[in-house]
């Protein structure tokens, strides 16, 4: 029975006899176990043979060290990566009285290290892999002698395990489960997320409190295919936002733990946005990739986040590549991008004003014969010039002038004549009203931030001619006290007296004198100031 065994390893695999015994008697004669060993270890031989090996032979031997720690009431507590050390081991290696609990540091620390371990792969410690044994195969198909149909049928379900192992489920590559996150009870949660981690998130305490600190925003995701997604922003007027991650960049697990559960992020994605997140090896983000995102498998360019114009499948803003955005900074360039562009039909949105830079390296068709031979010398010389940052569009739609948000579009030539003076009469009409309400604020009351407190005040981004100040404001205070401080204090000293505009989200603030700034949604937000000058 066992040389039959042999016989039938050494014809699928290719090796010796003896090496084939070596993996057998190591898996204990189970064929399958041993062929996963012989292909997992390369075919290398085995410097051991036991004749009778221990269970836990196919297992990695776990580390002498450990993190256990003894309390001032004499409890041992050990980590959940030393399950096998004895209470008795744990208290002689334990430092006496060793602070218990972890900082927040401590458990982004001890996350990388474990997202290191998870996508580290085959390799030796030293970086280097061990040389592939030479193996000799045959191929042979159905109806071939000594074709075992059952025996094939096991290898190709090892190929496809293999295949699929990067793609399983774990603390930072947790399943998308559409409908599981709808019941907010304990229990139901603890068991979603166990599902979502494929049982990882049970392994300990520890591992739960990272699952959960590392989750994906299941719950702002939307599940639409890329065409259903922008039917449904172009029918409720919303953007598409979407974000590709590779789960093995830590940068792209911070998004999850800080930027998408942001309550003021939550709540501007869910009002104005179709929010969409992929892996790059996600088979529904392949639209996206394909169009958008061609050098997704270069890792300087995530995290990756765009917006998209439902509409006409326009790329209008991006942030690709590290650093990984402050919720508070990207929550302000929301409002903005916000406040400069819309989707509805009468407004015309920002448009580029300068074409990107293009590299010398890119423009090889106007490059001479001189120049090319120079160029390859210096790649040669110093490797592979760096991979380019992937430029934001909106950045080519800025210039000095564009300061005042979003304009009306231009009405139909074929207008009658009499429509455009109605028309031109209303607007000088609603002129003469704004600039009598401006006059009538006051221009001698300076603005006093109140104490920092995230229940009763704001921080407000001004956007102007030579940049930006952010001031801040009592949630309560009225629209008006910011024209009062813009009037008795102008960020630029040469525009003191200037009649100016603030606009904010699509809509002019002069209207909003007496509302709230929490109501008029200026919370965290950006306000355009514009000269009219």
């Amino acid at each position: 029975m066992e040389g039959d065994v042999v016989a039938q390893f050494t014809e699928i695999t290719g090796s010796t006899p003896e090496l084939a015994a070596q993996y057998l008697e190591l898996a204990d004669f189970n064929i399958e176990q041993a062929m996963q060993l012989y292909f997992e270890n390369g075919g290398a031989e085995l410097t051991e043979q036991p004749s009778h090996p221990p269970p836990t032979s196919s297992r990695p031997q776990r580390a002498s060290r450990t993190t256990a720690y003894e309390d001032e009431a004499g409890v041992v507590h050990l980590d959940s990566d030393d399950e096998d050390v004895t209470v008795d081991e744990a208290r002689s290696s334990a430092p006496a009285r060793h602070p218990p609990g972890s900082t927040y540091e401590d458990d982004a620390a001890m996350a990388r290290r474990l997202q290191e371990e998870l996508y580290a792969g085959a390799d030796s410690s030293d970086g280097v892999r061990a040389p592939l044994a030479r193996t000799t195969e045959t191929l042979v198909g159905p109806g071939a002698d000594g074709y075992d149909e059952d025996m094939q049928s096991a290898i190709l379900n090892q190929l496809r395990a293999r295949q699929t192992r990067s793609n399983r489920p774990g603390i930072f590559n947790q399943r998308d489960t559409t409908d599981i996150w709808n019941d907010s009870s304990e229990a139901s949660h603890r068991q979603s997320l166990a599902i979502a981690t494929g049982g990882a998130s049970e392994a300990s305490s520890k591992s739960s409190m990272l699952a959960e600190m590392y989750r994906p925003p299941f719950e702002l995701m939307s599940r639409l295919p890329w065409d259903l997604a922008r039917e449904e922003g172009r029918k409720n007027e919303k953007w598409i936002l979407v974000n590709i991650q590779d789960p093995s960049i830590f940068d792209c697990q911070v998004l999850n733990r800080d930027l998408w559960k942001d309550p003021g992020v939550k709540d501007t994605v869910k009002e104005n946005f179709i929010f969409l997140q992929y892996t790059k090896d996600d088979p529904r983000g392949v639209p996206y990739l394909q169009y958008y995102f061609q050098a997704h498998d270069v890792s300087d360019n995530y995290p990756h986040i765009a917006i998209i114009d439902p509409r006409t499948g326009e790329q209008v803003k991006v942030w690709s590549g590290p650093p990984v955005p402050k919720p508070a900074e990207f929550l302000m360039q929301l409002h903005e991008f916000l406040d400069r562009y819309s989707l509805k039909h009468n407004v015309r949105n920002p448009v580029a004003k300068r074409k990107p830079e293009i590299s010398r390296e890119k423009k090889l068709e106007t490059m001479t014969e001189e120049e090319m031979v120079e160029m390859a010398m210096r790649n040669s010389l110093g490797g592979a010039p760096p991979p380019e940052k992937i430029e934001d569009p909106d950045e080519l739609t800025r210039s000095i002038d564009d300061i005042k948000g979003k304009g009306k579009a231009k009405e139909a030539e074929d207008v009658a004549m009499e429509e455009e003076d109605t028309n031109g009469l209303e607007e000088e009409e609603e002129e003469d009203t704004g600039a009598s309400i401006f006059r009538s604020i006051p221009s001698d009351r300076p603005h006093t931030e109140p104490p920092a407190d995230p229940s009763t005040t704001t921080r407000i981004q001004f956007r102007h001619p030579s940049g930006r100040v952010i001031r801040r404001f009592a949630l309560a205070d009225p629209v008006r006290r910011i024209y009062e401080w813009l009037k008795s204090d102008p960020p630029l000293k040469e525009k003191k007296g200037v009649e100016f505009e603030l606009n904010a989200m699509g809509k002019n603030l002069i209207d909003e004198l007496d509302t709230s700034i929490q109501d008029a949604g200026l919370k965290n937000g950006t306000v355009m100031i514009g000269y009219l000058d």
